[in-house]
């Protein structure tokens, strides 16, 4: 039995992401497409790729990462395939000075896959293979080993998230503070009874706006309705993330609302994790949430400026090149 103690475990996905990105994909309106706009390409043809790269990335390697870069001691519990894809994780995380200690590694999947589509200044779409990081269920967590001052756990999709229950419940038991960002499909999906009944658990939880009307289910534009359904359900800290129109966050006593800095965007992949975990580390230094929120914007706003959801994370008492962001105490 492992006696190390960390200050943050993340749970959640580790892949092997590849971006690839050309001014010659078609940008289309249909009803078919959720978004009613999709990017497409002539059926049979060959298209000229402007960029093709290679990154790490999933939620539960980049949230490590941006509390290794915060100084912290970290370490990543999950599963990779033994492939090289795998591999390309482990050293990723070893690279930044995250512990793999808690990582296993399988021959039964192969590591989780993801391809980025994207068109230049206009927006992306996520080809995503499932892998051994989805089937990382509570059978695979080895409860006696978290030893930790945090868990930070992303989102949980397909099998994985039956590892969640037994996580929060082993934390809440042991003493140990939990921020989750829960946006996995089958977390919201045929798992949302059972994370309705554990916000009560959570000392941050963060969503965006879509999901915070699903938990709640409330009108996604009733965002006073959807706050007050927020600090019944849970005793911590309820935090909303708006996309360009920036956070708002409650303690069940203030609301706290910021914008975001005009800035570039190169790719916005992983721009939501960069917040989620940089909001949870200032949090947990400071136990100030306005300085949780700068920290996390400007965590955020660093990663948009490059490709690869790891590029671009800022360390410890660097803020980038934009001031911090004002935020309003109602």
């Amino acid at each position: 039995m492992s006696n190390k103690k960390y200050d943050v475990i993340t749970f959640g996905s580790a892949t092997q992401d590849v971006f690839m990105s050309s001014r010659k994909f078609q940008v289309v309106e249909g009803e078919n497409f959720v978004t009613k706009k999709g990017i497409c390409v002539s059926l049979g043809s060959k298209i000229l790729m402007d960029d093709v790269a290679f990154f790490v990335g999933g939620c539960g390697v980049n949230s490590a990462v941006t509390f290794a870069r915060q100084g912290l001691k970290t370490a990543h519990a999950g599963m990779i395939g033994k492939d090289g894809n795998g591999q390309a994780v482990k050293e990723e995380l070893k690279k930044h000075g995250v512990s793999t200690d808690l990582l296993k590694e399988t021959d039964k999947w192969p590591t989780a896959f993801s391809v980025i589509v994207s068109h230049p200044d206009i927006g992306r779409s996520i080809l995503k293979k499932l892998g051994a990081c989805h089937q990382y269920t509570d059978k695979e967590v080895e409860l006696d080993k978290l030893k930790a001052e945090w868990f930070y756990l992303g989102s949980l999709s397909s099998f994985s998230y039956k590892a969640f229950a037994p996580v929060v419940n082993f934390a809440r038991e042991n003493g140990i503070k939990v921020a989750a960002n829960p946006v996995g499909d089958t977390q919201l999906s045929e798992g949302l009874e059972e994370l309705r009944s554990l916000l009560n658990k959570l000392d941050i939880l963060v969503v965006n706006q879509e999901e915070a009307s699903l938990l709640t289910g409330i009108d996604y534009k009733k965002e006073d309705e959807i706050f007050d359904k927020l600090d019944e359900m849970m005793g911590g800290v309820a935090v909303m993330t708006k996309g360009p129109e920036g956070v708002v966050v409650s303690d069940g006593k203030n609301r706290y609302s910021a914008g975001i800095p005009e800035s570039g965007m190169v790719d916005r992949t992983g721009a939501g994790d960069a917040f989620g975990s940089a909001f949870t580390a200032g949090y947990g230094e400071k136990r100030d949430i306005v300085h949780a929120i700068q920290l996390g914007t400007a965590n955020a706003t660093s990663v948009l400026q490059e490709f690869g959801a790891t590029n671009g994370l800022l360390t410890k008492d660097e803020w980038g090149d934009w001031p911090k962001v004002d935020v309003e105490v109602k």
